[in-house]
């Protein structure tokens, strides 16, 4: 699959190494794809085949593309490519966006709906966004199973974008789909709490699962 990442930071370099580990062909997107300070950076990637390209041609190349930008800078970037050039395509957000003050930049709606609200023909799925980079790419790296979350309105750019996490080693039963691009807000707000345990355990190499209840009749009267 041809997959576009918008965003060079650590988040996109993981992402792209492992979806091209996978067998995808990736380009990652940069409003200055020549910078040789960015290019140096990116030597791991581009010896093992990735490429860079500016944010218009990362669209066009895509498939899926990844917003993978800092959060309060993804709808700027993305109506800088213009809705024609995104309409149709899968767009996975993972992008949550916070302030100089450390507070969320999307307090009421969040990201994943302006986003959806701004291109309303691209297909937009909110994940990943609840877990670190190292945990995105590597799910068995943790003890145990744990659980990644999917918001959106498009079943089949679900069913796609489910592809690709498997691809990063989540399986099937580690998916929940929470429903509409709305119950992204739960997705992003989970940030504060992930910083306040990351701060508190000294380490973001975590996640959470849903663990449902007992359902052999032993704890099912009313609480």
């Amino acid at each position: 699959m041809r997959i576009g990442i918008l965003g060079t930071g650590n988040v996109g370099r993981a992402l792209a190494a492992a979806w091209s580990r996978a067998g995808h062909d990736v380009v990652l997107g940069s409003r200055r794809p020549g910078d040789e300070e960015l290019l140096t950076g990116l030597k791991e990637l581009l010896q093992v085949g990735l490429r860079v390209d500016d944010p218009a041609g990362t669209a066009a190349h895509a498939e899926v593309l990844v917003n993978a930008t800092p959060g309060t800078a993804s709808v700027a970037l993305l109506e800088s490519i213009g809705a024609p050039a995104l309409a149709g395509k899968v767009l996975l957000d993972v992008a949550v966006g916070f302030l100089e003050d450390e507070s969320l930049s999307h307090q009421v709606v969040s990201l994943g709906e302006e986003i959806q609200r701004a291109f309303p023909d691209t297909r937009v799925v909110k994940t990943l966004c609840t877990i670190d980079r190292e945990v995105m790419v590597a799910p068995d790296s943790l003890v145990g199973p744990s659980t990644v979350f999917l918001s959106g309105e498009d079943a089949e750019a679900k069913r796609v974008v489910g592809g690709l996490l498997a691809d990063l080693g989540w399986p099937a039963e580690s998916l929940l789909d929470l429903g509409g691009i709305v119950t992204a807000r739960g997705q992003e707000h989970f940030a504060l709490l992930f910083v306040g345990i990351a701060l508190a355990t000294g380490d973001f190499r975590f996640n959470i699962r849903f663990v449902p209840p007992v359902t052999d009749g032993a704890n099912t009267g009313a609480a």
